[in-house]
């Protein structure tokens, strides 16, 4: 058993003139009369597949500004689902409202350096999702050039899978698996220049898309944070093992060495680790930003 645990998700909170649609591992979503989303992000924190009983503070709204500054950045290569940061008071700073979209079912995940479970694979079969790499790269190379990894989109509790792009095509038609794979790649490498501008590296990072009432092709959730990239600090990278990250690293880190199973429900975090995690993901905002949160 995996997920939020044997209570279920937490309640999400009423919203005068919104209804509760579904929540998330991070997120809560609400509808309103004209069909519009409003998109809320929580302070809940998950690792190993599941929901930690204790928040992060602040980590919802740093994912939310972080989310349009890049979104902002990011115009220019393809439009995003952002109709307005004009929210009820009860989500402000870490919600915002968005159009509806129809999304596509699968994850769009590039790299420009070796980790996670691409490295695992890498060991395996001297490649990830398809794409053959060198020999002799360790975790944490940089690869030749980005790639493109997508993956499958799980249940909460599951595991998203990697597939090649075969399968991508599979389930998206070629034309919309090219253009995913175009935009993917253009919007990593573009961040990947900026990020490293700000002293960060971005090893790889994942997006999803979906189309609007008008059948464009649309940038959704969330865009190139610590929940769904994997950034480091240029000036410790050191390829041959794993890389301090600006994410969960400390609650990770913990739950290992917590003893704890994997099984059932996760513990409470000590205070000490809530501290040091919300620290992290604030300063990765200030570094790529340049503004404090």
């Amino acid at each position: 058993m995996s997920g939020f645990g044997l209570a279920g998700p937490p309640p999400a909170p009423s919203i005068p003139g919104w209804t509760h649609l579904r929540t998330g591992k991070v997120r809560d979503l609400y509808t309103n009369d004209s069909g519009n989303i409003l998109l809320v992000a929580s302070d809940r924190i998950s690792a190993y597949d599941w929901v930690m009983p204790t928040e992060i503070p602040n980590k919802g709204a740093v994912l939310t500004q972080l989310s349009l500054f890049w979104f902002d950045l990011l115009a220019d290569i393809v439009p995003n689902h952002v109709i307005t940061t004009d929210v009820p008071e009860i989500v402000e700073d870490r919600a915002v409202i968005v159009a509806p979209l129809e999304m596509f079912a699968i994850e769009c995940v590039a790299r420009g350096y070796l980790t996670g479970s691409g490295w695992n694979e890498y060991q395996q079969n001297s490649g990830v999702c398809g794409n053959l790499l060198p020999q002799g790269l360790l975790d944490g190379s940089q690869l030749p050039t980005s790639i493109f990894t997508p993956a499958t989109k799980a249940e909460i509790g599951e595991h998203d899978v990697n597939i090649n792009f075969d399968k991508a095509i599979e389930i998206l038609g070629q034309e919309d698996a090219e253009k995913l794979k175009t935009l993917t790649l253009k919007l990593y490498e573009t961040a990947s220049e900026f990020s490293a501008s700000r002293g960060i590296i971005l090893a790889d990072t994942k997006f999803e898309f979906g189309r609007n009432a008008q059948g464009e092709i649309i940038l959704g959730d969330e865009a190139l944070t610590p929940d769904s990239s994997r950034f480091w600090d240029q000036s410790t990278w050191v390829p041959g093992g794993a890389q301090p990250s600006f994410d969960k690293q400390f609650l990770r880190d913990y739950l290992v060495s917590s003893g704890w199973d994997r099984n059932s429900p996760p513990p409470e975090l000590p205070a000490q680790i809530v501290e040091k995690t919300a620290l992290r993901y604030e300063e990765a905002f200030y570094r790529l930003t340049g503004s404090k949160f």
